[in-house]
């Protein structure tokens, strides 16, 4: 996918990434806790997040590093921008800058940053490998990447069986192994040789189950269908025929995680860390 198809399909995603963001934030919690610790995101570091998406972690990290540190909020999507520079100021955060563009074209001087976030980004870019190449030339010695992605379709039934679903409705193929995808660094050691033929060292992975817990079945397909730029993006150039044939197949694929007490489905995602040697 050409980078400009890559910025209109999160330019689209990215007024419903904003609406859901608080949801996403609560379930990603303890992944977000553990990546930022993972990072050494302290007092006064100064920290690039990569795919920034509306900012829920930008926030975290802009906390933690005060006022004498700062965090610069990198992503495709103007309009995700647009939410971070919204959701810092009504935190009261001046610490926060940002910066349009593709990861893998990051425009940023060598060595300037001592941590670099990336949070449900890296699986889905056209060259997570260009991606972190251009992050090992913006970290310092010493510094370093931390991100999150999903592990598996089997850990993760909630975002792969709705996958399914859409690319058979579309008559499209799953990504091919090395393509971008969901699920494309979840395998046992894909992210960490990702991570070594960058030149990165130390790499610490940690493996977080994360429920997702929502009010109910329709609520997760409302976020699934306004926030979620790859799901929608499977289906946005089929009739409308498919498209809704492939939502209501899902909606009821989505009903089967309902509980007594509300929508739960199990998740769990990896955080991978590495460092830049000194």
């Amino acid at each position: 996918m050409q980078t400009a198809d890559i910025r209109t399909q999160w330019e689209g995603a990215a007024p419903g990434w904003a609406r859901w963001e608080a949801t996403i934030a609560t379930w990603m919690e303890p992944a977000t806790v553990a990546m930022l610790a993972m990072a050494d995101v302290d007092v006064g570091a100064r920290v690039l997040d990569l795919a920034s998406g509306a900012g829920s972690q930008m926030l975290r990290a802009a906390q933690r590093v005060g006022a004498q540190g700062h965090i610069v909020a990198s992503d495709i999507a103007d309009t995700m921008l647009h939410h971070v520079q919204e959701n810092a100021r009504a935190a009261g955060l001046t610490n926060v800058t940002t910066l349009a563009g593709a990861a893998e074209d990051l425009d940023v001087a060598a060595e300037s940053f001592d941590a670099v976030i990336c949070r449900l980004s890296l699986m889905l870019f056209s060259d997570p490998a260009k991606a972190l190449l251009a992050v090992w030339r913006t970290l310092r010695p010493g510094g370093k990447v931390a991100v999150v992605v999903f592990t598996t379709p089997a850990a993760n039934p909630f975002m792969a069986k709705p996958m399914q679903i859409l690319l058979r409705h579309a008559g499209k193929t799953p990504p091919a192994p090395g393509q971008p995808g969901i699920f494309s660094l979840g395998a046992p050691g894909v992210i960490e040789r990702l991570f070594a033929d960058s030149g990165f060292v130390g790499v610490e992975q940690r493996t977080v189950a994360l429920a997702l817990r929502m009010p109910s079945a329709a609520q997760a397909l409302a976020m699934m269908q306004e926030a979620f730029g790859a799901y929608r993006a499977v289906v946005s150039d089929r009739p409308e025929a498919v498209r809704v044939a492939a939502w209501a197949e899902v909606a009821e694929t989505l009903k089967t995680f309902e509980t007594a007490t509300g929508f739960i489905a199990p998740a769990e995602v990896l955080v991978a860390a590495g460092v830049k040697p000194a």
